[in-house]
């Protein structure tokens, strides 16, 4: 005997993921069936144009803009969607956002010298030192930084041998930049879950693709490319092996950076989300990627992950700069 009643066995849990930048405010709601799991389904593509002066880097200038291209945006959504409780996401420019690793012993030696039996009192000594390094690495002052971290293990690379190392991971921003973010969503009627850096909401997208399009345990890359610049992960095993970023001091140019990143290993393929046209900017095109790498090269689309039947916007849906969005909304349907 079933003890779940047979109406929710068909109920579905959404997300939307919104990406804010300088080809608009692009809008992804993705579901996924609230018991049993099963793929992901994309519910709705959108986009609206945002002027170009309403954003600074990270910085809003125009609230009004945006709020009303949100507004625009979700008004457009189809009944299903607008009905249903989302879950929502927006991303922040990965150079308003901090990234830092580091061992958990340097940390812990000074945490654990309160000796709490508990771990909840581990973590209250940790969360000041924590605060600590990012404000050090930052260089801004904790009071002005929204800070998340986690403490977990990390395989690293050791000659030959794979090790794990417990480490902990840091993420901060301008605490200014966040609170703008939500408080036009808020005038926007929409309430966020959670704001993520646009890099790992694209790998995010990539790395759901990839489990779909490319045989199981072969290495490959995914590369992003923003207005910053070029993200460069390779994957091997289902875990980050490497990480590249350009433009940056260590390499001479793309071709250089892209050879680090593979670092002499066999790529089976490679994923490539974002503004795609930025690489002629570069003198540069995905065929260059595939020579250097020395194996094919996918843009990510959506028109994979996506229902045939379902109607969608047949521009967004092979458009590779819509994976921040997708990886945004994947998130506020797992969380």
């Amino acid at each position: 005997m079933s003890l779940l009643n047979p109406l929710l066995l068909g109920a579905r849990r959404f997300g939307a993921g919104i990406d804010v930048g300088a080809r608009g405010v692009t809008l992804v709601v993705v579901s996924q069936r609230l018991f049993g799991g099963g793929p992901l389904r994309i519910e709705w593509l959108g986009r609206v144009p945002l002027a170009r002066e309403a954003l600074s880097g990270a910085e809003i200038v125009d609230r009004q803009a945006l709020v009303g291209a949100l507004q625009e945006v979700f008004g457009a959504l189809p009944p299903a969607c607008a009905q249903a409780a989302l879950r929502c996401a927006m991303a922040l420019p990965p150079g308003a956002t901090l990234l830092a690793s580091l061992p958990l012993a340097r940390l812990a030696a000074p945490a654990a010298s309160a000796r709490r039996p508990d771990i909840s009192g581990f973590y209250t000594d940790l969360e000041p030192l924590v605060l600590a390094e990012a404000e050090r690495v930052s260089g801004v002052e904790r009071t002005d930084l929204a800070v998340d971290w986690r403490v977990g293990p990390l395989a690293l690379e050791c000659g030959a041998a794979s090790v794990h190392e417990t480490r902990v991971m840091i993420a901060a921003t301008a605490r200014a930049h966040l609170e703008a973010r939500i408080e036009c969503a808020a005038m926007a009627g929409i309430a966020l879950c959670a704001v993520d850096d646009e890099a790992h909401a694209a790998l995010r997208a990539m790395r759901h693709a990839a489990a779909f399009e490319l045989p199981p345990h072969e290495a490959w890359v995914a590369l992003w490319i923003g207005a910053e610049g070029v993200h460069g992960w390779f994957i091997a095993d289902e875990s980050v092996a490497r990480t590249m970023r350009f433009p940056a001091l260590e390499h001479v140019d793309l071709v250089e950076a892209l050879r680090d990143l593979a670092d002499a290993e066999q790529t089976g393929c490679a994923l490539v989300a974002g503004d795609v046209a930025m690489l002629h900017g570069v003198h540069f095109s995905l065929a260059d990627i595939g020579d250097v790498l020395g194996c094919p090269v996918l843009p990510f689309e959506c028109a994979p992950l996506a229902d045939a039947d379902r109607p969608l916007d047949v521009n967004l849906l092979h458009d590779p700069s819509c994976a921040v969005a997708f990886g945004l909304a994947m998130r506020g349907v797992s969380e």
